[in-house]
């Protein structure tokens, strides 16, 4: 099977990679297997062989498979959560925010590494340190939003954190629908459907200042 990354492997020895490197690698193979085979399927043995490394060297940088499943997460959740805070502060045009923060999700779950099933899909949802990580995802978009929402319209916190979940949610579920319906329909075009939904909501709330 083909080493992951470059270098990996030189005359059937591993190369020595710097340690940020190598655990980069080691990432990136563990993806592939976890999103190829899910979490219980996954062997330590089959990771290590498609980062072309022996299994001591995979368990000096990951003691164990769960290690090497919550690193993966935490990096795809925490992208996502920043992705959403640079829609929102990215432009002064809510409208445009709206549409950034749509496309942040389209962009995710339309990734080629389908990284989005560690995240949306995982088969340890019921596992408190998965569960808690994949909260965070959701927590943190919507406290993104929420605190944008009453800058502008000032709003209480409960009524702001409420339209955020919404557009989260519809956000969220709507990428997914999409992939799965076999994206019949032009990403962008999905996009900004959903965007436009969303955002006809959203307007109905004046800005401080404005009238209702």
């Amino acid at each position: 099977m083909t080493a992951v990354g470059n270098g990996a492997q030189t005359a059937g020895r591993p190369t020595r990679l710097p340690r940020s490197a190598r655990r980069k690698q080691l990432l990136a193979a563990a993806q592939e297997v976890f999103v190829a085979q899910g979490y219980h399927a996954a062997a330590m043995d089959d990771i290590a062989e498609r980062a072309g490394v022996s299994k001591p060297v995979l368990y000096q940088h990951f003691p164990g498979k769960m290690d090497l499943y919550l690193a993966l997460l935490d990096t795809h959740c925490d992208a996502i959560v920043a992705k959403v805070h640079d829609a929102m502060r990215g432009t002064n045009d809510n409208k445009e925010r709206v549409g950034a923060s749509v496309q942040a999700y389209f962009d995710f779950v339309d990734h080629e590494s389908e990284a989005f099933r560690l995240v949306f899909e995982s088969d340890l949802r019921n596992d408190p340190a998965v569960r808690q990580r994949v909260e965070r995802v959701e927590q943190g978009c919507i406290a993104a939003i929420t605190d944008t929402i009453i800058s502008d319209t000032g709003v209480s916190q409960a009524h702001a954190e409420l339209l955020a979940s919404g557009l989260v949610g519809a956000a969220e579920t709507a990428a997914q629908f999409w992939l799965a319906g076999g994206r019949q329909v032009p990403k962008a075009e999905a996009e900004a459907l959903v965007a436009a939904l969303s955002w006809r909501g959203i307007a109905s709330f004046p800005l401080q200042g404005e009238s209702a």
